[in-house]
């Protein structure tokens, strides 16, 4: 058993300049590192900077990787972040204390390196306000509450939490069955949100701690890459699990009816002793 609240678990690929520039610094956490046979020295960085590295001889992808190291978490509580993510020890503490009382899955709010709020925190995700959110007129006004910010003091409900940073107990995290290994790269966020809602654990974005993401998607670009082409694998299978957000049928708001009703609102301050939610919405 690790001495420990926290394990931290990083996955990365070709990552050693990125590691380099948001990890530095004491980390009073296990840190894992599952390196995803990078072909640059960034499992020895990440060696360097602290880290217990799990080396992979293979690219088995985000989902996978994070799972390796899930097994290995020995701590109370789990921390999945990106390589570009600057972590803030001391939040850990405000993190666990949200778990504690709410349980389910948490993050929090992203900024950008200029220091504007990414919206991390992410409504349903119909095919249509995925278009939106990469400004496809009118759909992007359409869906414009399909991004989600919480202001400093603010906590939210949301769908799902972009993967780059999300926490949760590590006992419920291996309860909830981990990362969906069916997704190589993108789309495995969305799933674990919506799994998370439809086993009775709540998603929140937690304004008041406020974390520096140096975010570069790679299919922000219209030209087309191998990115865009795991993207689409990924969204196949998102969709054809959740065909509601694509046709309509089901009905979102009776497959996800809690969520349906919290996502967007406050999350009460207070709640069950036992750590499950008790804002009063039936199921």
């Amino acid at each position: 058993m690790t001495a420990h609240q926290w394990t931290v678990v990083t996955v990365s690929y070709d990552s050693a300049a990125t590691l380099r520039r948001c990890w530095r610094g004491a980390k009073p956490y296990e840190w894992l590192v599952v390196d995803n046979a990078s072909t640059d020295d960034s499992a020895a960085v990440a060696a360097g900077l602290g880290a217990r590295v799990i080396r992979l001889p293979e690219n088995v992808g985000f989902a996978r990787a994070n799972n390796v190291a899930l097994r290995e978490a020995a701590s109370r509580y789990v921390l999945f972040a990106n390589p570009d993510l600057e972590v803030c020890a001391d939040d850990l503490a405000v993190l666990a204390r949200h778990l504690d009382v709410h349980g389910g899955l948490v993050a929090p709010q992203l900024l950008g390196t200029d220091g504007t709020p990414q919206a991390n925190g992410r409504g349903f995700p119909y095919a249509t306000a995925k278009l939106g959110n990469r400004n496809v007129w009118p759909l992007s006004r359409l869906h414009a509450s399909y991004r989600l910010v919480a202001a400093p003091g603010e906590v939210r409900y949301v769908a799902w939490l972009m993967g780059a940073a999300v926490a949760g107990r590590t006992a419920d995290v291996a309860a909830l069955g981990g990362w969906n290994e069916r997704f190589f790269l993108y789309y495995e966020d969305h799933e674990l949100g919506l799994r998370a809602w439809r086993q009775g654990r709540p998603v929140a974005l937690l304004g008041g701690v406020r974390w520096t993401h140096h975010w570069a998607r790679a299919t922000n670009s219209w030209r087309w890459s191998r990115a865009h082409r795991l993207e689409l694998r990924s969204a196949r299978t998102f969709f054809g699990m959740f065909p509601e957000f694509l046709v309509g049928l089901p009905r979102p708001a009776r497959r996800h009816r809690r969520a349906a009703r919290l996502v967007g609102s406050a999350v009460p301050a207070a709640s069950t002793p036992d750590g499950a939610d008790n804002s009063g919405t039936a199921w």
